[in-house]
């Protein structure tokens, strides 16, 4: 079991020998526990009207300059039964953050559908479903758990208390977030969690403090990528000025923070996040390279791609679909690898913490 220490030593790794070396061991730790096969969560980015206020995000409540949308029902339906043909096997409902009670219903009904229409031969219990909608009650998690949601993202950013501080107003507090995580524990979800890394004012300790956290909380998934900031934010490149680390170095943090991470928790889903390919062209390949093995096809309307920016330089924007699928099945099969189509590739980590069996 690694220490923290050892973990600050791995994050700390910059010539390129040893980066070779704990890539290697990453990668071999991934095949022997998870397997090579990537599974695909094919997002759906539902809207990015948000209620808070974070200083990172480019779809914060402040942001004036940002052109709001909302897709509707058949849209969404209509994208999730395209990656059900397409044997993507699961699907992402991502969105701002909104607590309302329209709100909550509609993503029921939406969930609710979407099984009922998924449900075929080589998905005899339809497509498999993550949400990434923010803290909620825990009574809604249970209602979206209920209809048929059974995988939570709800990234924490940072473990560190004045880290967090200073990336959300003083309304939005670690101890809720780290409640919410443990309310959706509580109703049966398979738990993902995740961090922004190369943070101003982030230490190695702090990573290392985060790593520790997802293996002592029993985390089941992690979605987390290098940070880059919005134009439109409190935290804009200009406003952050000397305080931040080149794109090189956040590139390089990021991927040994996959790889420090698949040795301390072996058994997770760990997401090759777009946000590395948003800072040089294959970044999504190279995370699969240091351990990582799911990735996030957009399946969101190309006329609005462009407008769920939470970070400034997002690739893809343009592309359909279909390009994205073609695309991403080439730069996969370029690391090696093979996708595991019409799979949920749930964690076997959840398996093992419940011990129940996956379904896919």
């Amino acid at each position: 079991m690694a220490t923290k220490n050892e973990l600050i030593e791995m994050l700390a790794t910059s010539s390129p020998d040893a980066i070779e070396n704990l890539r290697q061991h990453a990668y071999q730790i991934m095949k022997d526990h998870v397997g090579e096969l990537v599974y695909y969560r094919g997002i759906i980015e539902l809207s990015n009207i948000c209620t808070l206020n974070c200083h990172y995000c480019g779809i914060r409540r402040s942001n004036t300059a940002a052109q709001r949308y909302e897709l509707d029902d058949e849209q969404v339906i209509e994208a999730a039964i395209w990656c059900a043909k397409q044997g993507y096997g699961s699907i992402v409902i991502q969105s701002g953050e909104r607590r309302n009670h329209a709100f909550t219903a509609r993503i029921t009904r939406l969930v609710l559908e979407i099984k009922r229409k998924s449900i075929s031969e080589k998905l005899p219990n339809g497509l498999g479903i993550t949400l990434s909608l923010g803290e909620q009650s825990p009574a809604t998690y249970r209602q979206w758990f209920n209809a048929g949601a059974h995988r939570y993202l709800l990234r924490i950013e940072s473990t560190n208390q004045a880290l967090f501080a200073a990336l959300h107003p003083p309304a939005q507090q670690l101890d809720q977030r780290l409640q919410a995580l443990h309310d959706l524990r509580d109703e049966g979800y398979q738990v993902g969690t995740g961090v922004m890394i190369g943070l101003p004012g982030q230490t190695l300790e702090m990573l290392a403090d985060d790593i520790l956290f997802f293996r002592d909380s029993d985390i089941d998934m992690i979605g987390m990528g290098p940070f880059i900031p919005h134009a439109q934010t409190p935290m804009s490149t200009e406003a952050l000025g000397n305080t931040l680390r080149s794109k090189e170095e956040r590139l390089q943090l990021a991927l040994n923070m996959i790889a420090a991470t698949r040795i301390a928790c072996p058994d997770i889903n760990i997401a090759s996040t777009t946000a590395l390919q948003a800072i040089v062209p294959d970044g999504r390949e190279q995370g699969l390279t240091y351990g990582a093995n799911v990735t996030m096809p957009n399946l969101t309307p190309a006329e609005v791609r462009k407008d769920y920016t939470l970070y400034d330089g997002k690739p893809c924007l343009d592309e359909s679909k279909t390009e994205c699928r073609t695309c991403l099945l080439r730069r996969i099969q370029s690391t090696g690898r093979q996708v595991g189509f019409d799979q949920w590739g749930d964690s076997l980590h959840f398996a093992h913490r419940t011990k129940t069996q996956p379904p896919h």
